[in-house]
């Protein structure tokens, strides 16, 4: 178990104000450049102090500020894989390994380099520089060398992780792992848990399933890949037939009935782009189908974005735009599994 309640003020005016307990396996801190992961990960190794709070890991402490404790990285059982390349330039990589495992007798040493090399396929790069060898082998290598040591807890600072990667990982390090992500796909196939991070903050957290498909906030819908967010108002509850009628403006989304709420509460909907349907719009009409004008066409690797008026994003796999590009007019529908009502404000309380 890993407790962590600090603050820190960096540069300008951010703030970092964090307060988790982590459980054993993977915990995926998500959040865009900026919200805070970087710094926290820091603290937790010991490569940045906080101004105050506490760190706790499997009830040993790292750092105390009111106790005037705050052990020394080394000291910290923790392995650490930094954002950019931290590996020796001048030594090869099974030097690098060494170096990591000097603190063990000689044949120790050997053997956990040995080791290293050959589940991390690195036995090809082994006596090579890192400059010398392919970005893939020198991430791999970064691992081995934080794992080699035998820690309780892996850092892993936004590295370029995939899930092959980090099966590699599971299958030889059982102790946790912190990963700090802007990969939600990542976070969400190797991670029990993830905290969404905002501007020094944690907006939400839980299970990946849970935070993804319900977010709590506006924020943290922004954060889980909610490209569409509409503020509006509560039209109508209807409790017999167990429907809400959304306003928007432009348009009205149906959605089931929302118990503890008046008409005229404010409200935000959230759809994700995939989850939205253009049609053609001679199809038959239904609930949440709206019309609307097609603004923008951007081509992706295996998707196109559809831009429309409202405003609304869809995304198409390529071979469903392709049966739909020659159309003028539009249909665009809201499928209610798809709808995640958030953030009710009430007029009248």
């Amino acid at each position: 178990m890993t407790g962590i309640r600090v603050s820190k003020r960096a540069a300008g005016a951010f703030s970092l104000e964090v307060d988790l307990s982590l459980g054993p396996g993977a915990t995926a801190l998500a959040g865009p450049a900026g919200a805070g992961k970087t710094l926290l990960l820091e603290m937790i190794a010991g490569l940045a102090t906080p101004d105050e709070g506490r760190i706790l890991l499997n009830d040993a402490i790292l750092f105390d500020g009111q106790a005037r404790v705050n052990l020394a990285p080394v000291r910290r059982s923790c392995g650490y894989v930094s954002q950019t390349d931290s590996l020796f330039p001048h030594r090869t990589l099974w030097q690098n390994l060494e170096s990591a495992a000097r603190r063990f007798a000689r044949l120790e040493r050997h053997r956990r380099v040995a080791e290293a090399i050959e589940h991390f396929a690195l036995a090809e790069a082994a006596g090579l520089r890192p400059a010398e060898t392919g970005p893939a082998e020198r991430l791999r290598c970064s691992v081995a060398r934080a794992l080699i040591g035998g820690p309780d807890l892996l850092l892993a600072d936004d590295a370029g992780f995939d899930a092959a990667l980090f099966d590699l990982i599971r299958s030889h390090f059982r102790g946790s792992v912190v990963m700090a992500t802007r990969d939600l796909d990542l976070a969400c196939g190797a991670a029990s848990e993830i905290v969404l991070l905002h501007a020094g903050r944690a907006l939400q957290r839980g299970a990946p399933r849970q935070v993804l498909d319900q977010p709590a906030t506006v924020e943290a819908a922004r954060l889980a890949g909610y490209e569409n967010l509409w503020q509006g108002t509560i039209g109508a509850l209807d409790r017999a037939a167990n429907a809400s009628r959304l306003e928007f403006g432009s348009f009205s989304l149906t959605v089931p009935y929302l118990p503890g709420h008046l008409r005229g509460d404010r409200v935000w909907a959230a759809i994700r782009a995939s989850a939205v349907r253009p049609r053609r719009a001679d199809g038959p009409p239904g609930p949440n189908v709206i019309a609307a004008d097609l603004v923008r066409v951007i081509e992706r690797t295996q998707s196109v974005r559809l831009e429309f008026s409202g405003p609304v994003v869809a995304e198409l796999p390529v071979s469903q735009f392709a049966a739909l590009s020659q159309m003028k007019n539009w249909l665009i529908e809201f499928p209610a599994e798809g709808l995640r009502v958030i953030g009710f404000q009430s007029e009248t309380r």
